[in-house]
């Protein structure tokens, strides 16, 4: 296999300036169109031995001037984008720093206690981390294109991880509950007493998962004396990775689970929009109109695509377009459906029990770096959070030596001074915008009897529902359509799709300008038992796509459900002008 290398020194301070990126555009290929808690003391005590100034933000531009990725020849290739930084207004409170291992009580899963004990191994030492030297660049590879040799490395990596001593904190069980731990009510927010320590669902999600991934890979290089070891990635937005990839099948591989849905092994095609359509062309035409919608078409600001601002003492308010998209319908799809709670990635508090856990977040990494840094800037404008209660979020993890530490939302901004890039792969959905839209009759038929969304909500949906919106005034103005105080059962998968105008009424078929975005949940614990947010989905590529919408005052909205029964409630829908707030 091929892998796409840095064609120059890989130290961070030769990294700066001597490689360069072509003129013409990008590298990328040619598109193809709770229960109470039980504590523990005493407290644990912070070492400042190995620490740097954890007040100072970082600009993961160019962190301590080290790194420019306008000077750099990458594997993923692209357009760098805009610099432009996104801060929220007003007061800002405090960042959620990290749980207190001494009170680490019970994490539940549909309100019983799990089987075992999530909370990790306690220490008195907790050692601020700093990002080592790069000086050699780790390249994770697409999962369906890796080697036998790599095959075989990687899977003594997990099984010596499996062989480790059950309270190793680096041991296969000890690593899956810090997602239990960090997911599922283990940990209070620390010094707010019966609030959920809560990674999911705001603009947590991406910097938690990058630093638990670092460390993984860094533990299991380790483990095979191999620093260069690095995670492979599902390419599951890819045609010809969108099937669970082979080495995770084989059952006499460490890499194998058997808590996994039978009717998503190979050759089965995932299905990121659950349309259950058995037309394998149309579910991967489905899947690249769903990623290019949760990548570019949908989202108006930041914090569409990162998820909610999250503060000290709050609740997690709705996460980005990609967390509750592609990424949580991955984990449900691969879920068992034969277990009581959808066992093993089904369920947060099981998910890291299955090595493919690790690779498909790989790929959700790596989404954010695409994101982040190789998006035409003229379609996602705004990529960057200096908002103080984001830096400074905190978290603890336990590294490749068994050490507990302490890291930061700010340094792990950039994957490359983290130390790791990605395999070159093509992006067939980056110009995947779907087909015009043409028919406008029969929505015009649909608007004279289709009820005012004024008369409806709040909307208990468990069928669909069609209903009519005014917008906020004639033609293809910069508008958003706002689903407001979405409250979902939070041990239910809940997700459910959004339509604009929909001329054929097939909900099974995704690639085509009238689908406008989805809302989805895996199931976790919550202690209030529900959760509330809102999230935004940006109209104007979508007016774009529709026939002679200039004139009307009304859209035809149609909220189609794909879980079974109730457990979800919209308080409200309303359209509004787009602007560069956080709304």
């Amino acid at each position: 296999m091929a892998f796409s290398h840095l064609p120059c020194a890989t130290t961070l301070s030769a990294v700066h300036s001597p490689c360069s990126r072509p003129s013409s555009h990008p590298l990328f290929a040619k598109p193809s169109h709770f229960l109470t808690h039980a504590k523990r003391s005493p407290r644990l005590q912070v070492s400042c031995a190995a620490a740097q100034n954890q007040n100072d933000s970082v600009d993961s531009t160019d962190p301590q001037g080290k790194v420019d990725r306008r000077n750099m020849l990458l594997g993923l290739g692209g357009l760098y984008g805009a610099t432009n930084l996104v801060s929220i207004p007003g007061v800002f409170a405090n960042p959620i720093q990290p749980p207190e291992l001494d009170k680490c009580g019970t994490a539940t899963v549909n309100d019983k206690p799990v089987e075992y004990s999530c909370c990790p191994p306690a220490t008195q030492r907790i050692i601020d981390y700093r990002l080592p030297p790069v000086f050699q660049m780790k390249i994770r590879p697409s999962a369906h294109r890796v080697s036998p040799e790599y095959i075989f490395k990687y899977n003594l990596a997990i099984d010596r991880m499996k062989r480790l001593p059950k309270d190793d904190p680096r041991s296969f069980m000890q690593q899956a509950n810090i997602h239990c731990a960090y997911c599922n009510g283990a940990y209070d927010q620390a010094g707010q007493s019966n609030v959920d320590l809560q990674v999911h669902n705001s603009w947590l999600f991406f910097p938690f998962h990058r630093w638990y991934l670092y460390f993984y890979e860094r533990i299991l290089g380790k483990l095979i004396g191999d620093p260069t070891f690095a995670l492979p990635f599902w390419n599951w937005d890819n045609p010809k990775g969108m099937t669970i990839p082979p080495m995770f099948v084989d059952p006499n591989s460490a890499l194998y689970d058997e808590k996994r849905d039978p009717a998503s092994l190979p050759p089965a095609v995932v299905d990121l929009g659950f349309t259950k359509n058995t037309d394998t062309l149309q579910v991967v035409a489905n899947n690249l109109t769903i990623m290019y919608n949760e990548m570019i078409r949908g989202n108006a600001n930041v914090y569409d695509f990162m998820g909610q601002p999250l503060r000290e003492g709050g609740e997690p308010k709705g996460g980005g377009s990609s967390e509750r998209g592609s990424h949580t319908a991955v984990h449900v799809w691969v879920g068992d459906p034969r277990q009581p709670n959808g066992e093993d990635l089904g369920n947060f508090y099981s998910a890291g029990r299955d090595s493919l856990f690790y690779c498909h977040h790989a790929n959700v990494d790596r989404m954010w770096t695409l994101w982040q840094y190789f998006l035409p800037s003229n379609k996602v404008p705004d990529k960057k959070i200096t908002d103080p209660d984001f830096l400074n979020a905190a978290f603890l993890f336990y590294d490749e030596n068994a050490q507990l530490v302490r890291v930061t939302v700010k340094d792990c901004l950039d994957n490359l001074r983290m130390g790791y890039d990605f395999e070159r792969i093509d992006l067939p959905w980056l110009d995947y915008r779907p087909p015009r839209q043409t028919a406008k009759a029969k929505i015009t038929r649909t608007s004279s009897t289709a009820p005012k969304a004024s008369t409806l909500f709040p909307l208990n949906l468990d069928q669909v529902v069609r209903f009519q919106v005014d917008k906020t005034k004639k033609g293809k103005a910069n508008e958003l359509l706002v689903l407001e105080n979405i409250t979902v059962d939070t041990s239910k998968l809940i997700k459910f799709d959004v339509f604009v105008n929909d001329e054929d009424d097939n909900a099974t078929e995704l690639d085509k300008a009238a689908y406008l975005g989805t809302y989805a949940q895996v199931p976790h614990r919550s202690t209030k038992k529900t959760e509330t947010s809102t999230i935004r989905l940006k109209l104007t590529d979508l007016y774009d796509d529709l026939a002679d919408i200039e004139d009307d005052e009304t859209i035809v909205v149609t909220l189609v459900p794909r879980h079974q029964g109730p457990g979800v409630t919209i308080g409200g829908i309303k359209i509004i002008e787009d602007s560069d707030t956080a709304k």
